[in-house]
């Protein structure tokens, strides 16, 4: 694993200007991005190494190399707005609060609709005592975006932390009139159904996430120990 010397770590320094402050992570684990072929006019093979060595690092525990590595890719790739939110995950879990805003708030601003970073910030917002502010960011976002299915389900998990589950069940089935194979609402409103004690409904909820998306290790758990009670999916006339 090539980790970057200090040379190719360090940014330009428009990278280092303070930013305004401004969090899917899914509900139930980190997610990170490498540097992908097809985001990108033109993918820094350098970049590439950085930042699939930063996502190999992260999921050890390393995150102080980890944001090394992902800083050294966006260097090379500065357009790279998947790589500012690996570095404000990095940063997150180092406790280092202000600067994941930071991180989280410039991907936002050159990718306004970046879903996994608006809910690490909403989630940032929560732990940092400032509740109003989540709750603003996030219906902004509705506001600006009304047939976004990300931003319902962002909203319904917001609803869900304070407790409203009518409110949230609505905003979550917004999100699925939506996209009936959205990810983040399938797995939100599976959450609720299983709050609700209805986990015949959740399960069904969960599998059409992970067909969705299969690279979901903590959903594949949480499946398995559905089924590891006996649950199993509704039929389709119940």
């Amino acid at each position: 694993m090539r980790r970057p010397n200090p040379s190719e770590t360090s940014l330009p320094a428009r990278r280092r200007a303070p930013a305004v402050a401004c969090l899917l992570l899914f509900p139930l684990a980190f997610v990170l991005f490498a540097a992908l072929p097809g985001c990108l006019p033109h993918v820094d093979e350098r970049a590439r190494e950085f930042s699939e060595d930063g996502v190999s690092l992260f999921q050890r525990g390393e995150h102080g190399h980890a944001c090394e590595c992902f800083e050294a890719a966006l260097a090379l790739q500065p357009r790279d707005v998947n790589l500012l939110y690996n570095i404000g995950q990095c940063q997150d879990r180092l406790g280092k609060t202000a600067k994941a805003e930071e991180a989280y708030t410039q991907c936002l601003l050159a990718s306004a609709n970046h879903a996994p970073c608006r809910h690490a910030l909403a989630l940032l917002l929560l732990r940092s005592g400032r509740r109003a502010d989540a709750e603003k960011m996030i219906q902004a976002w509705l506001a600006a975006e009304p047939k976004r299915p990300d931003a319902y389900a962002e909203e319904g998990w917001r609803l869900r932390q304070d407790g409203d589950i009518d409110a949230a069940k609505a905003r979550l089935q917004q999100a699925l009139a939506l996209d009936p194979q959205n990810v983040r609402a399938n797995v939100e409103l599976g959450v609720l159904y299983e709050h609700l004690e209805l986990p015949e409904r959740a399960l069904a909820l969960y599998e059409r996430a992970l067909a969705r998306d299969p690279k979901q290790d903590e959903l594949v758990d949480r499946i398995n120990a559905l089924k590891v009670k006996g649950v199993r999916k509704p039929r389709p006339d119940s």
